[in-house]
């Protein structure tokens, strides 16, 4: 009887051994995880101490001088390796042909000429596109200190949307008493769109959006990037790289000019972000 009243006791003390056992178990695994963790962060710090790019994702925008245009981009990327960083962007921008030539339009006021406006002779498009791409970012070597500079190289790639947007021209038509008139090049009015005498200028930028033709494509993007940053949470870099671009169909600017679906260029780019 004496023994059956012990045993609660006995179950109870080894219940309890076996709590405070699981406790400290967990309580040197939790110590363990923290020291871990507290040596990488020293590493890092020291990493980033010596010129490291040390961050967990970064946000860029910027601007590219094209070749043969422009465009404004933002940028997106989440930390992998110490010298890898996965990106994706988003890129607009246009694209102009080397033989536009800007031509102004003059007025007879009564005491002399003076320009209305500028247009472009003998343009049928502006070129606009829209890009989503993928990528890596590489560094290739540190800022040696926090003073220094970062080189990178990007490489990647994905798809693009050309938007063809009609170029208009405002005229005074010849044949209809010299109306004033706002055409686009239809293919059978070259009497018309390229008669330098009788255009008063461009359309304007607004003119043509709701005739825009999309005409799908893809592009790949290498490049070397220079981040000459003070501080790592500051992304401030210098981008000199390459572009090629290829669409579904042949892409026209230019009245009387061969089109073309493959476009090639290079750029720099001024990039400004934040990184955390």
């Amino acid at each position: 009887m004496k023994k059956l009243i012990f045993i609660p006791f006995i179950l109870g003390f080894m219940i309890v051994s076996a709590q405070q056992k699981q406790l400290s178990k967990e309580a040197a695994e939790k110590a363990q995880k923290k020291a871990e963790k507290k040596e990488r962060i020293n590493q890092l710090i020291k990493q980033e101490e010596e010129g490291a790019l040390i961050f967990q994702k970064q946000n860029a925008y910027g601007f590219k001088f094209n070749t043969d245009g422009w465009g404004i981009f933002y940028e997106h990327g989440k930390y992998k390796t110490i010298t890898t960083t996965n990106i994706w962007w988003m890129e607009f921008g246009e694209h102009k042909h080397p033989k536009e030539d800007k031509s102004s339009a003059f007025n007879n006021n009564g005491s002399g000429f003076t320009i209305i406006s500028n247009y472009v002779y003998g343009k049928r498009n502006n070129f606009y596109h829209f890009k989503l791409g993928f990528g890596q970012q590489k560094l290739i070597g540190g800022k040696g200190n926090k003073n220094g500079v970062a080189v990178s190289a990007i490489y990647g790639g994905g798809i693009t949307a050309g938007l063809l947007k009609p170029y208009y021209l405002n005229i005074l038509n010849k044949y209809d008493g010299n109306k004033a008139q706002s055409i686009k090049y239809n293919g059978s009015n070259d009497s018309l769109f390229l008669d330098p005498t009788i255009i008063t200028g461009s359309g304007g930028f607004f003119k043509g959006w709701g005739e825009v033709q999309v005409v799908p494509g893809a592009h790949l993007r290498t490049a070397l990037r220079f981040d000459y940053g003070r501080y790592n949470e500051l992304l401030s870099a210098i981008e000199v790289g390459l572009n090629a671009e290829y669409y579904s169909q042949k892409m026209p600017i230019l009245v009387q000019v061969p089109d073309k679906s493959f476009f090639f260029n290079a750029y720099i780019a001024l990039t400004f972000g934040k990184r955390k």
